[in-house]
């Protein structure tokens, strides 16, 4: 039964990826456009490589603080403050590259 349930839903997928085909217009302006959507595509791909630094980045300040709170817990106030502001840096950074796409696309 989930094979057919698993078939059934990549069947529906199938049928969904391929309706634009059929909304397609003027070969000329598809021709056109095409710069646009390369653009799109290797703006999406930039921004996904953004995030997932900038998601190894966090994951790796939030171990190494809470390894450290844990090694020395009268400190954990000061690591809690350098933790947090190395969060906002790294979404900032992120946050920049969510800017760079919505101008150059």
């Amino acid at each position: 039964m989930r094979k057919i349930g698993l078939f059934l839903m990549a069947a529906v997928a199938v049928m969904i990826a391929a309706m634009p085909a059929f909304a397609q217009g003027d070969i000329a302006a598809a021709a056109a456009n095409s710069a646009s959507g390369t653009k799109a595509i290797a703006a999406g791909v930039g921004f996904a490589i953004a995030v997932f630094g900038g998601a190894l980045g966090q994951s790796k300040i939030g171990a190494a603080a809470c390894e450290g709170a844990a090694r020395n817990p009268g400190a954990a106030g000061r690591i809690q403050t350098m933790m947090i502001l190395g969060l906002a840096l790294i979404e900032s950074l992120v946050l920049f590259a969510l800017l760079i796409v919505f101008v150059k696309v």
